[in-house]
């Protein structure tokens, strides 16, 4: 068996398809984000950041670096172990305060990540109901159908954001059988909002329960940035609610909330939880300070908004091929896997503006796209440079496709 064979012959179907990922050797610039360095060749080059998750420019913020400098000095670098041996530390214990009093829940409960978070949680909510049926929204993020696999339930698709299908769907399951439905509020790739009300309302005709990934929102919506269910007042009829502290919040790692029960269900049953080595209290104590601090200022998401739609008008004015989104996220459709890609390397290598090209599997064949996040430290001439480059490179590209025609 020529087994390396067989890996080379993976990646290799990856760089024909157009879609083998490149990772940027990047250093971000205390203080002055976006602005970072790449290594390259030539040592490092100054560039622009224009797809970095850290949207509201929370891991640079002086009360979050603050606060994981005195951690480190006060606590140390490690956990511990699991929060069950020795990693409970009590900033833990405060910032699960925190997020369950940011989505008025009885409690929460912290993971290493999003994706962890999602994955334990909903495969363990599946396995705790007998004969549960989960109805997935059909663009729902890997990790929430990991956890849907990995539950053993039957899975029940419905059409993106589609009411008359979730409902046709919940119709076909019997009264008494357990039931879960699982969606986003900001669905990260195109930008747009599910009806969360609505969906509630749907739960309760039907009695089923609702699981509710807030991560492309906590931070950005709502008063106190609890996300679009805080927005829209809706968090109190959701069972649960999931999030990140790694993208608006600025750190790292993952969180639920809902009610003490299903909380303590979760932290008693969940092999992703209880196995795994609980976050630094230098993370913890950089979360803490961020949730904190979003809560009770509006000024960061406030200049995140207004760069947001500055940068929609703008890409609108120039006429690139931008997808409508009704959130922070700025799409710009390229619709091809090698397109996109070099489209990516030519901004980078000729005009330091990092944007990372997004393929399949993230988003389907035939709907490759740059996906743009403003943050509230771009300014009208980085955006000025930014789409003076891209219409360059879209013109260029175009005449060379039509010479080579």
């Amino acid at each position: 068996m020529n087994y390396d064979a067989i890996f080379q012959s993976a990646i290799d179907r990856l760089h024909d398809e157009g879609r083998y990922r490149v990772f940027i050797d990047i250093l971000r610039t205390k203080g002055s984000y976006p602005n970072a360095r790449c290594f390259g060749g030539n040592g490092p080059k100054p560039i622009t950041v224009w797809c970095s998750n850290d949207y509201l420019a929370m891991g640079q913020h002086p009360a979050v670096v603050e606060a994981m400098e005195q951690a480190l000095h006060e606590v140390g670098a490690g956990s511990g172990g699991t929060r069950n041996i020795g990693g409970n530390t009590h900033l833990h214990v405060e910032l699960e305060a925190e997020l369950a009093d940011l989505h008025g829940k009885e409690g929460a409960l912290l993971f290493t990540s999003g994706y962890v978070s999602n994955e334990a949680a909903l495969s363990t909510l599946g396995k705790l109901l007998p004969g549960c049926v989960i109805f997935s929204d059909e663009l729902n993020h890997a990790s929430m159908i990991a956890g849907i696999k990995s539950s053993g339930c039957e899975k029940r698709v419905f059409r993106h954001n589609d009411l008359d299908h979730l409902e046709q769907m919940l119709l076909e399951v019997p009264a008494e059988t357990p039931k879960l439905i699982a969606f986003e509020s900001v669905y990260s790739m195109d930008g747009d909002i599910a009806p969360i009300g609505a969906i509630c309302d749907l739960a309760d005709k039907y009695e089923a329960l609702t699981y509710l990934d807030e991560v492309h929102a906590v931070g950005m919506y709502g008063p106190r940035g609890g996300g679009i269910s805080d927005r829209d007042d809706v968090a109190g009829r959701v069972t649960i609610i999931e999030g990140t502290l790694g993208k608006a919040f600025g750190v790292m790692g993952g969180y639920i909330a809902a009610d003490s029960n299903i909380i303590d269900c979760i932290r008693s049953y969940a092999p992703g939880f209880i196995f795994t080595t609980s976050l630094s209290p230098v993370l913890v104590a950089g979360a803490l300070a961020s949730v904190r601090h979003l809560k009770q200022s509006n000024v960061e998401r406030e200049a995140q908004q207004a760069a947001a739609a500055m940068l929609k008008a703008r890409f609108d004015d120039a006429g690139l091929p931008r997808l409508e989104s009704a959130t922070h996220i700025v799409p710009l459709m390229v619709n091809c896997p090698i397109r996109a890609k070099r489209i990516s390397d030519i901004l980078l290598a000729e005009y330091g503006l990092y944007v990372q090209p997004i393929n399949f599997p993230t988003v389907p064949r035939g709907t490759e796209r740059l996906r743009f996040t403003p943050g509230p430290h771009h300014s009208e001439k980085m955006m000025d440079e930014l789409v003076n480059a891209l219409v360059e490179v879209f013109g260029r590209l175009e005449i060379e496709q039509s010479q080579a025609a």
